[in-house]
C-alpha cells in the first residue's frame, strides 16, 4: 500500500512539474530589436520615398504601427538607459553620452530573469559599464565597426569576419539556437550598430544605391529665421559639419578629413573587401572631381552622397531582420514570440539641412515603433496615440506577466490594441541635456501634444518656441509671440510644469 501511495504521489507531481513546465512554456518570447539613428522615413511602411524595407514593414503589417512614437532624449546611450528602465533619464541617472550606466539599479531584464525568464542581448551596448540582467551578452565596444567588428562576449573581445548587421544576427541566432536555455522563455535585445555614422555599406549593396537620386526635402535650405537655437547647431549637411573625407568617403587625391582623429574606414578589411570599396569610392571621387561644384550644386551633391549610403546600411540591416525573423518561423516560434521593433531616436535625412538627432523637433524626437504578437495584435494595426520609450519597458513586464513596479515612469502599451477606447496621455515630456558637444546643440526640454510643441532653450541661451504642429508641421515659424496663441501657450506651460512634477524633474538649477 506505501508504495502504491508514493507511486500515486510521484505521478501527481510529474504531471504537476510537467503542467507548470507547459505554463512556463507558453509565456511569450520577446525579441526586441533596435537600430541606431533609423530614422522613420527611411522605412517604407513610414514613408515610400526613399527605400522600401520588407523585413521591417512585414513586422508592421503582421502587427501593429505606431505612428506617434518618441523618446524621452533624442541621443543613444540616454535612450537606452529609458529602455532598460522605463524611466527618464534624470531619474536613471544617464543623461548624456558620458560616464556610466548604473547597472545595479532596476531594469526590466533583471525583473524578467527573476520571473525565470532567460535574457540576452546582442549588439550595440553603449552605455560604458558592463550588462547586468542578463544571461548572456555579447556587445559592441563603443560604437563599434561596421566591417570585421570586435565583440566582448561576456568579458572577452574577439574580432568577427564579416558585416556588422549580419554578423550581429549570426550571434542572435547562434544564442538562439545553441546558448539558451531552451526550458524558459526568452527575452532577447539585438541591438543594431547600424544606421549609425559614418554610414559604410556593405560592398554587396553598392550598386543599388550607386548615383541614385532622393527627393531633397523642402526646406532643406532653411535660413533658420525665428528660431536662435537651430541656427546655433553644427549639424548642417551642406556646411563642413558633415566632413567630405570621414563622412562622405572622399578621402582619395589629397583629400583629407577635418577630423585629427580620423581613421581610414578601410583600416579594419579583408583584401577582398578593400578592393571593392576601392572601386566604388574612387569611381565616385573622380566624378566629383570632374564635377567641380560649388555653391549649392556642391551642398546638393552632399545630401544625395549621404543619402546613398546611409541608405545603404539600411538594406543591409533590413536584410539581416529578415534573417531573423526567418529563423523564428523555420524553428516554430514565431507564434509565441513578441517582435518588436525601433530606433533608439528619429534622424534628420536633410530637412532643415541636417543630419543627427539632439533637437525636440519631429524628425529627430518622433521614432519608429512596431510590434507584432500573432495572435493577440490585429495585424495591419495602426495607432496614433502619443507613446513614448519610457513606455517599453512596462509593456515587457505586462505582456510576461510581470508586475510593473510603481516607480516605472511609462504606461504598458497593452490596451492600445486591447480596449477600444482607453484612457491615454494627451502629452508628452522632452528633456536633452548634452551641450556643450560636437553638434552644438542646446539644452532644452518641452511638451508635444497631439497638434502643439512648446519648447524652452537654456543654459547659456533663455528662448521660448511654440509650433502649431497642424498649421506647421515642418517647423519652420516660432509662433512663441503671437498673440493668437498666447491662452494656448499659457496652458501649455501649466501642462509642462504638471509633467515636470510627475516626472520628477523639478531641479530648477539645472535650467
Amino acid at each position: 500500500m506505501f508504495r502504491i501511495h508514493y507511486l500515486l504521489f510521484f505521478v501527481v507531481l510529474v504531471l504537476f512539474s510537467c503542467q507548470n513546465k507547459k505554463k512556463e512554456q507558453q509565456r511569450p518570447n520577446i525579441l526586441y530589436i533596435m537600430s541606431d539613428d533609423h530614422g522613420y522615413q527611411a522605412i517604407s511602411a513610414y514613408d515610400q520615398r526613399y527605400i522600401n524595407t520588407p523585413n521591417i514593414d512585414r513586422i508592421a503589417n503582421e502587427g501593429v504601427l505606431f505612428t506617434n512614437s518618441f523618446v524621452s532624449n533624442s541621443i543613444c546611450g540616454p535612450s537606452r538607459a529609458v529602455l532598460l528602465t522605463g524611466k527618464h533619464c534624470h531619474i536613471n541617472g544617464f543623461k548624456e553620452n558620458k560616464g556610466a550606466f548604473d547597472g545595479s539599479q532596476q531594469t526590466f531584464p533583471k525583473l524578467l530573469q527573476k520571473a525565470g525568464y532567460t535574457t540576452a542581448i546582442v549588439g550595440k551596448w553603449h552605455l560604458k559599464s558592463d550588462p547586468t540582467g542578463f544571461d548572456y551578452w555579447n556587445i559592441l565596444p563603443g560604437q563599434g565597426a561596421y566591417y570585421n567588428p570586435d565583440f566582448i562576449e561576456m568579458g572577452k573581445k574577439k574580432r568577427y569576419e564579416g558585416y556588422a548587421p549580419y554578423v550581429t544576427t549570426d550571434i542572435a541566432i547562434d544564442w538562439l539556437e545553441n546558448k539558451r536555455d531552451k526550458s524558459k522563455p526568452f527575452c532577447l535585445l539585438l541591438h543594431h550598430k547600424a544606421v549609425h555614422r559614418t554610414w559604410e555599406p556593405d560592398t554587396a549593396d553598392f550598386v543599388e544605391f550607386y548615383n541614385k537620386q532622393y527627393p531633397v526635402p523642402d526646406n532643406y535650405f532653411d535660413d533658420y529665421a525665428t528660431r536662435e537655437a537651430a541656427a546655433a547647431q553644427k549639424m548642417s549637411i551642406r556646411k563642413p559639419d558633415m566632413d567630405i573625407a570621414y563622412d562622405l568617403k572622399m578621402e582619395y587625391d589629397g583629400v583629407k578629413s577635418r577630423f585629427k582623429w580620423f581613421r581610414t574606414h578601410t583600416g579594419r578589411m579583408t583584401p577582398e573587401q578593400k578592393t571593392k570599396w576601392d572601386e566604388h569610392y574612387q569611381k565616385i571621387q573622380k566624378e566629383f572631381m570632374a564635377k567641380d561644384l560649388k555653391g549649392k550644386e556642391y551642398e546638393l551633391w552632399k545630401y544625395q552622397r549621404f543619402m546613398q549610403d546611409y541608405l545603404a546600411c539600411v538594406r543591409s540591416m533590413d536584410n539581416s531582420i529578415g534573417e531573423v525573423l526567418d529563423y523564428l518561423d523555420e524553428h516554430g516560434l514565431t507564434d509565441n514570440t513578441i517582435v518588436i521593433y525601433t530606433s533608439d531616436q528619429g534622424f534628420w535625412l536633410g530637412e532643415h539641412g541636417w543630419f543627427d538627432k539632439r533637437f525636440m523637433y519631429e524628425q529627430s524626437f518622433r521614432t519608429p515603433l512596431m510590434m507584432r504578437y500573432p495572435g493577440h495584435i490585429k495585424p495591419g494595426t495602426k495607432c496614433d496615440k502619443l507613446v513614448q520609450n519610457i513606455d517599453y519597458a512596462p509593456t515587457f513586464l505586462d505582456l510576461a506577466g510581470v508586475p510593473i513596479p510603481d516607480d516605472i515612469q511609462g504606461v504598458s502599451l497593452t490596451p492600445l490594441w486591447e480596449e477600444k477606447n482607453p484612457e491615454w496621455r494627451g502629452a508628452l515630456y522632452y528633456h536633452y541635456y548634452e551641450f556643450p558637444n560636437e553638434h552644438m546643440v542646446k539644452r532644452h526640454y518641452g511638451i508635444r501634444t497631439k497638434r502643439y510643441k512648446l519648447i524652452h532653450f537654456y543654459n547659456d541661451i533663455d528662448e521660448w518656441e511654440f509650433f502649431d504642429l497642424e498649421k506647421d508641421p515642418e517647423e519652420m515659424l516660432n509662433q512663441y509671440d503671437n498673440t493668437e496663441y498666447a491662452d494656448v501657450i499659457k496652458d501649455l506651460k501649466k501642462q509642462l510644469n504638471d509633467l515636470q512634477v510627475q516626472y520628477k524633474d523639478t531641479d530648477r538649477s539645472t535650467y
